[in-house]
């Protein structure tokens, strides 16, 4: 006979929240847990007989009522969250999503952190005066990279955000493009521009620019200046050759500091030259000061086909 795990949450609010929009939060438990989860009058049932399994969904739930409380649950990636760090066994994992989080002054909302990877990158970012964001597309890096730097600056803890990127289409010579450097630039860094606009009140990215708080500067530019009291993003950092690597590096002053982001398995560069990032991540592994974080296929956030679209290229190139 099939035991059935119960929890009782008297606040009917909250539980309209932890169960969320037609249930979706509960349907979203179920299939992580594979047990049929529902409610009774005030109470949450869950169906097993698996004692292991009815202690890791009455962590959840407690996460969940916690989350609910604090109006972080509508995010649809909570729950999965959730599920991970009640899963990893680590109680640090658990008291860290806590307290995870990004809020950026004019901001949309908070940012809510949708894996444990993620969770590990934002802190790495706070710890580090340097740090390389890796993985495949799709899994945040460089949109959390961007949340960051925002917060910062807007923040007034650093003066200004500087967004790079080397322009490997044009061969790093932008003569040929029309309009200013900046229009020059656009169509290269309009992935960085996207996320800025979904982070931010209308109006605010404007007000940025009119301020001086935000500057393009392509990669082969870099050279000779010293950026103080900024936050530099380098994104598509895998097409940097390694002398620009080191170039780039070389630019932190006093109070900056970088965030890199790359995706080591889509470099552009051409055949004869080799990718600054993977050098640079072989040169400075052991340095202390130098924050890493890692995402893999597992930790994609983007449409759920990106996933399958990376698994299926991948076992193609194993093959």
């Amino acid at each position: 006979m099939t035991k059935t795990d119960l929890i009782t949450i008297d606040d009917p609010e909250l539980l309209r929240k932890i169960c969320g929009p037609h249930d979706r939060n509960l349907k979203q438990l179920e299939n992580l847990l594979s047990s049929k989860i529902y409610t009774r009058g005030n109470e949450i049932h869950l169906d097993g007989n698996n004692s292991d399994q009815a202690s890791l969904f009455r962590q959840i739930i407690k996460e969940m009522e916690y989350s609910a409380k604090n109006d972080r649950l509508t995010d649809k990636y909570m729950v999965k969250t959730i599920f991970d760090a009640c899963s990893s066994g680590d109680r640090k994992d658990r008291e860290q999503l806590r307290d995870s989080g990004l809020n950026i002054p004019g901001g949309v909302s908070k940012i809510i952190p949708r894996n444990l990877n993620q969770q590990y990158y934002m802190d790495t970012m706070r710890n580090h005066d340097l740090v390389f964001g890796l993985g495949p597309a799709g899994t945040g890096k460089t949109y959390l990279a961007i949340a960051y730097a925002l917060s910062e600056v807007l923040g007034r803890r650093c003066r200004k955000l500087i967004l790079s990127r080397p322009v490997i289409e044009a061969g790093e010579n932008l003569g040929y493009l029309p309009g200013d450097l900046t229009q020059k630039l656009d169509p290269y860094l309009k992935p960085l521009y996207d996320a800025m606009e979904d982070l931010l009140q209308p109006g605010t990215l404007q007000r940025m620019h009119e301020n001086n708080m935000i500057e393009i500067s392509p990669l082969a530019y870099m050279r000779g200046r010293s950026l103080r009291n900024s936050i530099i993003v380098l994104d598509e950092a895998q097409n940097t050759t390694r002398e620009q690597m080191k170039m780039f590096l070389t630019r932190l002053g006093e109070g900056s500091r970088a965030i890199v982001t790359g995706d080591v398995t889509q470099i552009d560069l051409p055949c004869k030259e080799k990718s600054g990032l993977i050098q640079g991540i072989g040169i400075l592994k052991g340095v202390k000061g130098i924050g890493f974080a890692s995402f893999t296929r597992e930790d994609v956030v983007r449409h759920h086909l990106v996933k399958k679209i990376l698994e299926a290229y991948e076992q193609e190139h194993s093959s």
